[in-house]
């Protein structure tokens, strides 16, 4: 009976000595050091030899074992670390422990890889959480006996439920650090994004472009060199663009890929990255010196547009650590960025180039349908007076001073259409003083007689996107009396009611068919209905040939309308 007790005796205090060790368990949160300790504290609890303990991944697979008993040369002189086979998968398996006197004796034993160290008593406990098997616990040669005891069970057993909450606790940390890991990365990569936006928005110069976004890219990502490639005109040949990185000179040998060719060429063909360690044969045209200063990894993105692949963004690193997915999602990112701002601004030099050409277009038109026409008449007039010199003086003398008179208003028209050719703008004027000066200046070009009416408060009030549109709506109108009215008399009126401002330009000259507007005069009404809707406002035009025209234009008093 007195055995009994001192048995009990020696189990409750191996079990409170147990509990106390235990405790040290969950406050540890590095995974690794974790079952490193459950593996060193089981080995004392039972005396044995030999310990380890192995954590079950996602899949069911054996994604860590962490052996103790063991010298590093041992582990090292061993094969591969276990599979999950034999009896360690039976344990992985299993929902109760496995205790035996000779691991070698039993038909689920597999037997061991060379150099590993012959083990006869065998003890395994699974750790469980609930329904889920997180690990197990392993344990051989027990050292004052020759097999495990069923009071070793129990401990183990014991300390696996501990095992449980600390390793549950410590994969529970390591997920709330990597997800603040990765939540801070994100930070910085939006901040980085945000900022490289603005220069991307702002910027009309693709090397500008180009050369900011490469730089900050490797400053950030802390990698020692970079290069863009951008598709040429013909759409076949990728050249590189920029290089930065003082490590090596260039990372890859040629300047210019033809499409497909090479990994620059097939990530543009393709439209797929490529990620790549620099050795032969995937890095057989890259630069001699990749190799030398012994860069680890490269990679390769391309650089899309809306219409497709413009390019190629390579960037190399000669840090062991890889680039990760959170690392590549950013430098897509990026690419995609450079991809829009450079077809932004391509798209920006092509209107420009055609409103240059339409401009052009529309000059000349109306420097032959104006200008030079009435040169051409003067010349007829010169050379009719050239044949009545010696036959009739007078007549000949009428001609020239009429071709006097027609050269002095082909001046004029001149004088007007290059005034109408420089942009005009209201300067820090009310709208009635803006006025004043664009009737002052189209009767100093043209000779024309002018009456302007306006309100005496000069319409300090009127918010400035509807008084900027009510200038140029005048500017647009005075320029097109002078350039087409043929008018002796112009009338410009403001006035405005509680709700809104009125303008009417108003000439007696020639007038003409609303219908055929953009044959007669281009695109100066179209601008007048686009600025005064843009002001919340409307524009009316009133004419028909011989009978003058009218433009009456209003815009509301505030912003509200």
């Amino acid at each position: 009976m007195s055995t009994v007790n001192l048995t009990r005796e020696q189990l409750e205090e191996r079990l409170l000595a147990l509990h106390r060790a235990s405790l040290e368990l969950v406050r540890d949160v590095s995974l690794e050091s974790l079952l490193e300790k459950i593996a060193r504290l089981a080995c004392e609890q039972v005396n044995a030899q030999y310990a380890a303990v192995g954590v079950v991944g996602p899949g069911g697979e054996l994604e860590a074992f962490i052996p103790v008993g063991m010298s590093a040369e041992e582990i090292r002189r061993m094969a591969h670390p276990p599979r999950g086979l034999g009896l360690i998968g039976a344990l992985m398996r299993s929902e109760k422990p496995i205790r035996l006197r000779d691991v070698t004796s039993d038909p689920r034993s597999v037997g061991f890889p060379p150099h590993h160290p012959f083990m006869t008593s065998f003890l395994g406990v699974p750790i469980r959480q609930g329904n889920r098997q997180l690990g197990q616990i392993y344990l051989t040669n027990k050292r004052d006996a020759p097999e495990f005891t069923e009071e070793d069970e129990q401990l183990i057993e014991m300390l696996a439920a501990y095992a449980a909450v600390a390793i549950n606790n410590a994969r529970i940390y390591r997920q709330l650090v990597e997800r603040d890991r990765i939540l801070t990365r994100r930070n910085e990569n939006l901040a980085l994004l945000n900022e490289l936006a603005s220069t991307l928005a702002t910027s009309s110069d693709i090397d500008q472009i180009l050369d900011k976004a490469l730089t900050q890219v490797l400053d950030y990502l802390q990698l020692e060199a970079g290069e863009v490639y951008l598709r040429q005109e013909n759409g076949r040949t990728l050249q590189r663009m920029l290089h930065r990185g003082s490590v090596v000179e260039a990372l890859w040998q040629h300047e210019e890929f033809a499409l497909g060719e090479s990994i620059i060429g097939q990530v543009a063909k393709r439209d797929q990255p490529i990620v790549f360690k620099p050795t032969p044969p995937d890095g057989q045209d890259l630069h001699p010196q990749v190799i030398l200063q012994n860069f680890q990894q490269v990679a390769c993105l391309p650089i899309r547009g809306r219409q497709g692949v413009l390019g190629v963004l390579c960037v190399a690193s000669r840090h062991a650590r890889p680039l990760d997915d959170l690392e590549m999602q950013f430098l897509a990112t990026i690419s995609s960025w450079i991809g829009l701002a450079i077809e932004n601004v391509r798209l920006n030099l092509q209107s420009r180039r055609l409103a240059i050409l339409e401009e052009r277009e529309r000059i000349g038109m109306d420097l032959h349908d104006g200008v030079i026409q009435s040169i051409y008449a003067v010349g007829l007039t010169l050379e009719h007076a050239r044949l009545l010199i010696h036959q009739d003086p007078q007549a000949a003398l009428q001609r020239i001073e009429q071709a006097i008179r027609d050269i002095d208003s082909t001046i004029r028209d001149i004088r007007a259409y290059i005034l109408d050719l420089r942009p005009r703008q209201l300067q820090n004027e009310t709208l009635m003083q803006g006025i004043r000066r664009l009737v002052k200046e189209f009767h100093a070009n043209t000779l024309l007689n002018v009456d302007l009416q306006g309100p005496e408060d000069d319409l300090a009030g009127l918010p400035e996107l509807q008084a900027v549109a009510l200038f140029h709506i005048c500017q647009e109108a005075l320029a097109n009396i002078a350039k087409h009215a043929r008018a002796r008399h112009v009338e410009v009126t403001v006035w405005k009611t509680p709700e809104r401002v009125l303008l009417e330009v108003h000439d007696d000259g020639r007038g003409f068919n609303p219908t055929q507007v953009s044959q007669s005069i281009g695109h100066g009404l179209s601008n007048m209905q686009t600025r005064a809707r843009q002001a919340g406002g409307e524009v009316e035009i009133i004419s028909e040939p011989g009978a003058g025209t009218t433009i009456l234009a209003w815009v509301p008093l505030t912003n509200d309308e």
